[in-house]
């Protein structure tokens, strides 16, 4: 029989649990080459077989062309469970009494077969399936192995390694505009949005000032989640005719002033037009929930593309806003056009849609008749 081929690996051991463990680099393309995915599935006789969820096609290929732009860092390690067999050869030499003698450094060998891998992966199929697609193949992956040829031992620490709430994406916005380094496309998108949210919390005379619940810090004022703002923001950044679109261009910086002008307006003149719905809590006031910010994030992209004189359009949107505030019923009373009270407004998308169309129609409306 044909002895398999070997990978060798510089690589420090250490033991746990009476079980050897290792840490080493690995370049990205031969992860797959020794390792497989165990996907979760019935196995013949009706028991589950595998332990790793489906590969999540949008977030490999993010992965992928994050690191396609070269001069990346990506520590993040990747957990395999090695088949007993691979061979540790421990350097010789005299140790340094002065490092800690918790481990030991050599050479890892591991067999490569074709028809059967010599680990599983525990944790970072993803990133295993990013760097394979990847025009990466060299690039230097941090690994941790430990030996182990039991199945319910892999799918413990696939559990252990994976319990762990993820971090909260209110957190994850707010730290984005901290972070000077290029990211991969789907946190790029969103790091706009949290710049623009902390800017407007930040400035006094925003009409949002102090008024908004970030993770960080929320002050006694703050009556408006973070994501409630940043989601607004993000679709008028996304729509082509958004009234934040026209600041951002396919390749240069945004504009972050010209987009603070078009917030500070519109959303100046709905805080003067229904100034006593405006800094209620939501269980108060729908306009300062979820649902009724929503809402008129769609109007604001309506009245803000007009053609106007960037000094004028805090007294555009407070005609227009002044119109239709007799149909609207943020903290009392029925929303005739909806059949709904005024607290029945969920942040469900049949509920925005609804309130969306009824605040667009009505403007549209009111605004041709004036010009009639």
């Amino acid at each position: 029989m044909t002895s398999p081929f070997h990978l060798d690996l510089h690589a420090v051991r250490t033991r746990q649990a009476g079980t050897e463990v290792f840490a080493m680099f690995l370049p990205g393309s031969k992860i797959l080459e020794i390792a497989e995915i165990a996907r979760i599935g019935p196995g013949p006789n009706g028991d589950i077989e595998g332990f790793q969820r489906p590969e999540i096609k949008a977030h490999v290929r993010g992965i992928a062309e994050y690191l396609n732009r070269g001069d990346v860092l990506f520590p993040n390690a990747v957990i395999l469970a090695l088949v007993p067999g691979v061979k540790f050869t421990a350097k010789r030499g005299t140790k340094n009494q002065y490092v800690e003698q918790g481990s030991d450094s050599g050479v890892l060998s591991i067999p490569v077969r074709p028809n059967r891998k010599s680990a599983w992966i525990v944790d970072g199929q993803q990133r295993a399936l990013a760097l394979s697609q990847s025009e990466c193949g060299s690039f230097p992956v941090p690994v941790i192995a430990f030996v182990s040829g039991d199945l319910s031992i892999n799918r413990e620490q696939f559990i252990l390694v994976n319990k762990a709430k993820p971090l909260d994406r209110r957190l994850i916005d707010e730290l984005l505009p901290k972070v000077g380094s290029v990211l991969p496309r789907d946190l790029s998108a969103r790091r706009v949005p949290s710049m623009l949210c902390t800017i407007l919390n930040e400035t006094p005379g925003s009409p949002f000032y102090q008024l908004i619940k970030r993770p960080s810090a929320v002050s006694a004022t703050a009556v408006i989640t973070d994501t409630s703002l940043t989601n607004l923001i993000r679709r008028s950044l996304q729509d082509p005719r958004g009234a934040l679109a026209v600041h951002i261009g396919p390749d240069g910086p945004a504009d972050l002033d010209a987009m603070y002008h078009v917030m500070a307006s519109f959303w100046g003149a709905v805080r003067d037009v229904f100034s006593q719905a405006w800094g209620l809590p939501p269980d108060r006031s729908r306009l300062m929930h979820a649902a009724g910010m929503a809402a008129m994030g769609v109007l604001m992209d309506q009245v803000m593309t007009r053609p106007s004189d960037a000094s004028n359009d805090y007294n555009m949107a407070y005609t227009v806003l002044k119109r239709i505030a007799p149909h609207c019923h943020w903290t009392e009373g029925r929303w005739d056009h909806l059949g709904r009270d005024w607290n029945d407004i969920q942040c469900v998308p049949k509920d925005v849609r609804s309130l969306s169309n009824l605040l667009v129609a009505l403007e549209r409306d009111i605004s041709r008749q004036v010009a009639a």
